[in-house]
């Protein structure tokens, strides 16, 4: 599988060349806050294109063209000094990625006093010009909105720790931005038949997300299955008690069965070099493809741990969900309304199927089941609760006037009884209360599965949908 992308950054300061030779110094002064925060912008993972200090229509055409050749993924327009619109607008049309603006003072206020003591008003003016970053803003504004050329903003000062906890947020935006467009989605089977909310356009899932939709079949899967060894089967069953916590009543060839669906699936994702993974197959009348997906749960609970999130039911949109909050670092675990518990005002929500052993709460035990609700077959299942802490909720829901939206809701992941019935299940608590939740949740429209992941993200998720041009809305 292929690993998360580099994340290309590109940076330009822009600034204006009658300056230089007026005011003696203040081109070196902002070429060197422009160094500052590359420098800051760099990290594991990241390429930061640092393309200085530009400050002329001429020179604004030429960086554009050089974003292109360094194809970046995100584009920081750190507006130095008051600088025309003019040396903006060429740089942005060719580079043809997401723009943030940085309107960045390089102190939180001038030092007045000083600033009126000194002798010279043209090193006074040269002063107050190295403050000057906000003053070019509503002018860019301006210019980007009549071009039509989406555009967001950090206001604040350069140094300051919540400037560059909104920057690290755009930065994560832009992370999930470019890896979705590299991601390959991989879709098994068809959708649970009935489920009208999870059936989605996966053209369209490409056109928006640039993600790449690989259909693939059971049948090899079974085929990968029918392969594997003795020896890798034992290896995995003891890959599978090292990471989960298997119950006594768990069959030895129930657990066989299970580790030669996993190593199988490992081959499958390898060979379809996938990063996700959507499935639901009946199965009904072939008993190969009935054995395969009766035993996918633990397999597909590793992968998931793994990066490589795994959505049952063919839900193509909450794969994506998952995905996103996994780039984040969240985890993202798939999960749907359970009960509501009116005593202790909170939801219960979990799913069958895969769980996100990576954020559990302990660890994950595995249990037999003797049927699957509502699917064929029977076999090894999951039982987990996310890790108690705060959580954020995520649905990547559809919209009729954004084509997509992400919905969001933040909440927390309280101890308690849980449903001990082989299912990933949890007890949430929201600021709405039990009631206000569903119902605020509910007006949305999403479909009745969702993400959910660990720590308070919905600032992040937001700059997401600014980048990817959909609809965004956070219940609580």
């Amino acid at each position: 599988m292929s690993a998360n992308p580099v994340l290309r950054v590109g940076l330009c300061g822009i600034g204006l060349d009658a300056y230089w030779p007026q005011f003696p110094g203040l081109k070196d002064r902002l070429e060197g806050y422009v160094t500052e925060v590359a420098r800051r912008l760099s990290r594991p993972g990241a390429a930061v294109v640092n393309l200085g200090l530009i400050d002329t229509p001429e020179r604004s055409r030429e960086a554009g063209h050089e974003c292109r050749r360094e194809d970046i993924d995100v584009l920081f327009l750190y507006m130095t000094t008051y600088a025309l619109s003019n040396t903006v607008l060429p740089l942005v049309q060719r580079a043809g990625v997401p723009v943030v603006v940085l309107n960045l003072q390089p102190q939180a206020a001038i030092e007045y006093q000083a600033f009126n003591r000194l002798q010279d008003r043209t090193a006074m003016t040269g002063e107050w010009l190295s403050f000057c970053s906000a003053c070019p803003m509503p002018e860019i504004a301006n210019v980007m909105a009549r071009a039509r050329i989406p555009f967001h903003q950090v206001t604040g000062v350069l140094d300051e720790q919540r400037t560059w906890e909104e920057i690290e947020q755009w930065l994560a935006a832009a992370r999930v931005r470019s890896t979705l467009a590299a991601c390959r989605l991989g879709l098994m089977g068809h959708y649970y038949g009935g489920m009208l909310d999870i059936m989605t356009d996966v053209t369209l899932v490409s056109i928006v997300f640039g993600t790449h939709v690989e259909m693939a079949e059971v049948d090899e899967l079974s085929a990968l299955a029918a392969s594997v060894n003795d020896e890798e089967i034992a290896r995995r069953v003891d890959e599978i008690h090292a990471a989960f916590n298997v119950q006594s009543d768990c069959p030895h060839d129930e657990l066989r069965r299970a580790a030669r669906t996993s190593v199988a699936l490992d081959a499958f994702v390898a060979h379809h070099s996938l990063n996700a993974l959507a499935y639901y197959y009946k199965g009904s009348g072939n008993a190969a493809n009935e054995d395969t997906m009766s035993s996918i749960i633990l397999g597909t609970s590793l992968l998931t741990a793994r990066h490589i999130p795994v959505a049952g039911e063919y839900e193509v949109k909450n794969a994506l969900a998952m995905k996103i909050l996994d780039i984040l670092g969240a985890g993202g675990s798939f999960t749907e309304f359970y009960a509501m518990d009116f005593y202790d005002d909170l939801v219960l929500m979990g799913h069958d199927g895969p769980g996100h052993i990576a954020i559990a709460e302990g660890r994950t035990k595995v249990r037999p089941l003797s049927v699957y609700h509502g699917k064929v077959g029977r076999g090894l299942s999951v039982e987990m609760s996310v890790k108690h802490g705060p959580v954020t909720l995520l649905s990547v829901a559809e919209d009729a006037e954004t084509r997509f939206k992400l919905l969001v809701a933040e909440g927390e992941c309280v101890a308690g009884e849980i449903l001990e019935i082989g299912n990933t299940n949890s007890r949430y608590r929201f600021p709405l209360g039990a009631r206000g939740f569903v119902s605020a949740w509910n007006a949305q429209a999403p479909a009745h599965h969702c993400a959910v992941g660990v720590g308070h993200v919905a600032a992040t998720l937001k700059k997401v949908a600014a980048l990817l041009g959909i609809g965004f809305n956070q219940v609580c």
